[in-house]
């Protein structure tokens, strides 16, 4: 079983391929392939974690057609952080779970912390936690310690706790970490 991560995906919505530059040609087609890059890499054994705004503009307001898209999301287990276009209807699809921050223990030492929004610190970040989030888009990749997961910096695919922590590497120090951390090792 592996623990895939993604977030922003925003189903559904025409707006956020021109505010964002995706390659699609409507949002028609951006589900699509959204769904098939989902399906190439979360197998059905796999989980998959949706760290905010699933679905976005009036269809996201349809119970039947977030149904229709929920039922062709891939994985044993799905997830929803919620973030700030994920409203009532969104949330009450059958997720695994859904809350506000989630903490995931995925492989060795400090478990990954998902909050759909970037934070300055959080639970186990002098221990080694990163921090998962999305909100951004392709505005900001992230730091060392707490990296941007939304599609729109990888590709429109998800990715692993692996591919994350590699990233994370090539990122710089946040540059308040040492104003919010300083001293705090107790």
């Amino acid at each position: 079983m592996t623990i895939w991560y993604t977030a922003d995906l925003h189903f559904g919505h025409d707006n956020i391929i021109k505010h964002c530059n995706r390659p699609f040609e409507s949002a028609s087609h951006m589900d699509a392939m959204l769904l098939a890059n989902l399906s190439a890499r979360v197998g059905p054994q796999d989980t998959l974690w949706i760290v905010g705004d699933f679905a976005f503009g009036p269809r996201a307001k349809d119970r039947k057609w977030l149904a229709n898209l929920f039922a062709r999301l891939p994985g044993k287990e799905r997830h929803l952080v919620v973030g700030n276009h994920d409203g009532e209807a969104t949330q009450s699809l059958p997720w695994t779970s859904v809350s506000h921050t989630a903490e995931v223990a995925d492989g060795n030492g400090a478990p990954a912390v998902l909050n759909h929004y970037p934070m300055i610190t959080w639970h186990r970040a002098r221990k080694g936690a990163l921090h998962l989030f999305g909100h951004v888009h392709d505005q900001w990749m992230g730091s060392r310690n707490a990296v941007n997961i939304g599609v729109d910096v990888w590709g429109y695919v998800p990715v692993t706790l692996r591919d994350i922590a590699q990233r994370a590497r090539t990122l710089p120090e946040n540059k308040h970490w040492q104003d919010v951390e300083r001293g705090m090792e107790l």
